[in-house]
């Protein structure tokens, strides 16, 4: 199951990543490969194989942030949020053993590349949902039930600031 809820930040990556593959990236690979295949035989040509794949791939993505931009929804922060655990939350967590985790519960598409963002799909984001702060939280882990402790929840980080 894959949710089609993100972020505005979220959503605001992805556009500028559209905007990037489709005005810069795309005209840029396509003019190399209009000059290697002008250089002949393309059977054998290095240069004309390796951008025609890479336009294929650079299409490939264009398709997919575009069907994908139609169907997201963007979730915004609302003040009535405070106090529990909803999406887009910023969560401090702790085990039993003084283990601290902190994270951003978001959409499947935002997780990429960040190790401080968790997945709404994800068993520890479902378990933390509409909890508020110093509940215990039991999480299914294919190890096992864990306990974790909310130390906190907030929704403002400089990130959002910017």
């Amino acid at each position: 199951m894959r949710t089609d809820l993100i972020t505005r930040t979220g959503f605001n990556a992805l556009q500028q990543e559209l905007d990037y593959l489709w005005r810069e990236k795309r005209p840029d690979v396509t003019a190399k490969v209009a000059w290697a295949a002008s250089l002949g035989d393309r059977s054998e040509n290095a240069d004309y194989q390796y951008n025609k794949k890479l336009l294929r791939e650079t299409d490939r993505r264009i398709r997919f942030l575009r069907k994908r931009l139609e169907v997201l929804k963007i979730v915004d922060y609302s003040p009535q949020q405070d106090g529990r655990v909803f999406f887009g939350a910023w969560v401090e967590i702790e085990n039993e053993q003084g283990e601290q985790l902190n994270f951003r519960i978001v959409g499947p598409d935002e997780i990429y590349g960040r190790k401080d963002y968790i997945s709404i799909d994800a068993p520890m984001a479902r378990a933390l949902l509409k909890k508020a702060v110093d509940d215990e939280v039991l999480v299914s882990t294919p190890t096992g039930k864990k306990l974790w402790f909310i130390n906190s929840i907030c929704y403002t980080t400089t990130e959002n600031l910017l």
